[in-house]
């Protein structure tokens, strides 16, 4: 055992508190990212019981590993006074709060490092599991408890301002979106198919239309950790571009594979996988220029008859969303039928050019607060990973 590390069973105990009230309120789950969420599980007929109790300052995690992929599902509560868990998760709690902080504990688990470890200590031949005896022969740092004050304090401070950044976002998002609405769904051209908004394919719009490359061309052995960003389905889940967890190319493979080059002011959108996915790479970004995936297509719009946030945020209307996805194929593997033919081919309602200005006069300002907060955000993420490194010094 390293020097100043100690047993984590020398710390913490299981709780094996019942519902024996039978309350069927505040039923909880636990996620891969660590947190407590409401439970999606199919309770007719439950006998609610067997369901354990978790209170305010304990821990529930999962000690089924198998199906979770490289994470394990450990949560500290903090948001309720208690709630719900199934009987399978086991709930423990830290003995004396005076020599470890659940806080810190937490933080210790939070790390990449600990669900390597979870899973290789897993064991079983139908399922792997991490059991009790595994989690208490966990070997962590304790310093003394001021010290561990600071460490939670300094990383709590971070993620409140990420947390902040996100609600800022979320506002001006929606903000745009009212915008969109009262300026564009409420005229009945938006709605009528035979109007003059709906009168040219969406192609007519458009300056270039690409694919991703084959997936025999962007190969695993072609990733360096510095050069040109290749995109994958987290960095366009939302709005705008998410500058996070990027694979890269080297500038030779990045020439061979220049028709799949996305630039500022290009949508880029998944064609197979998690499909629905809509962003718009913003004017303030990183790089100067990202490789898309095999998985996704992209298109630059003509400005003098469309604007990309404009696009953006019809594909994000539910009326979008099912144009969008009316090529669907649900065999296999999700997917839109030759997406660049039908992008091309699609009518969508397109207001006159000067009515899209007016709403982009409104709403680009509020785009650029989110693209400059995400990158914010991305720089304190990767703080925090830097505050959790620190636990093992």
């Amino acid at each position: 055992m390293k020097g100043g590390y100690k047993f984590l069973g020398e710390f913490i105990r299981q709780v094996d508190v019942r519902n024996t009230a039978g309350k069927e309120d505040n039923l909880l789950g636990v996620s891969v990212q660590k947190q407590f969420i409401p439970s999606i599980a199919n309770t007719v007929g439950t006998d609610f019981t067997k369901y354990k109790v978790v209170k305010k300052g304990q821990f529930t995690y999962i000690p089924d590993t198998s199906r979770r992929g490289d994470k394990i599902g450990i949560a500290l509560l903090e948001d309720y006074e208690e709630g719900l868990v199934s009987n399978v998760y086991t709930v423990f709690e830290v003995i004396d709060t005076k020599k470890l902080l659940p806080e810190y504990l937490m933080l210790w688990f939070s790390r990449p490092e600990f669900d390597r470890y979870a899973r290789f200590k897993s064991h079983g031949s139908v399922r792997e599991v991490m059991d009790w005896d595994e989690m208490c022969k966990v070997e962590l740092p304790v310093p003394d408890i001021e010290v561990q004050k600071n460490i939670v304090k300094s990383y709590k401070t971070i993620t409140d301002r990420i947390a902040l950044k996100k609600r800022i976002n979320d506002n001006l998002v929606e903000f745009c979106k009212t915008e969109f609405m009262k300026i564009f769904a409420t005229r009945p051209e938006y709605q009528d198919e035979q109007s003059d908004w709906f009168s040219q394919p969406l192609g007519k719009s458009l300056s270039r239309v690409a694919m991703g490359p084959f997936g025999s061309n962007i190969k695993t052995d072609c990733f360096i950790e510095e050069g040109i960003p290749v995109l994958n389905g987290d960095n366009i889940s939302g709005y705008l571009l998410s500058e996070k967890a990027f694979r890269y190319v080297d500038e030779e493979k990045a020439y061979e594979l220049r028709n799949s080059i996305a630039h500022s002011g290009d949508i880029v959108i998944t064609h197979r996988g998690t499909l629905g996915q809509v962003a718009l790479i913003p004017d303030k970004t990183k790089f100067s220029e990202y490789v898309i995936s095999q998985s996704q297509f992209m298109f630059t719009c003509d400005q003098s008859k469309i604007l990309p946030e404009y696009v953006l945020f019809y594909f994000h209307t539910d009326a979008g969303s099912r144009r969008l996805l009316a090529n669907d194929n649900t065999t296999g593997v999700p997917s839109i039928a030759k997406p660049t033919s039908y992008i091309k081919a699609l009518h969508i309602p397109i207001p006159p050019i000067d009515m899209q200005h007016q709403w982009a006069v409104l709403v680009r300002k509020s785009l650029a607060t989110v693209a400059s907060n995400n990158l914010e955000i991305e720089k304190l993420a990767e703080l925090a990973q830097i505050v959790l490194s620190t636990l093992c010094r």
